[in-house]
């Protein structure tokens, strides 16, 4: 588990994700030209779950299932 710590709505918080969690939630901010920051704000004022942590890994993984729903078949 890696630790990283983000200001959200004027406080500081600690997200704890796995390192290829962190690697998958990078990439989903580059494609979408945000920072890291910005994203876990854009979620975190979006979420219906109490555990922010949790909120993200699903979000990585929707957008990991959209993108292969959505990728030609071979």
């Amino acid at each position: 588990m890696q630790k990283r710590s983000f200001s959200i709505a004027g406080h500081r918080t600690s997200i704890a994700l796995e390192a290829d969690f962190w690697t998958a939630f990078e990439e989903i901010a580059s494609h979408r030209k945000l920072s890291l920051a910005a994203l876990v704000r854009e979620i975190d004022e979006t979420r219906e779950a109490a555990n922010l942590s949790s909120v993200i890994r699903l979000h990585i993984l929707r957008w990991y299932r959209d993108r292969a729903a959505t990728a030609p078949a071979d």
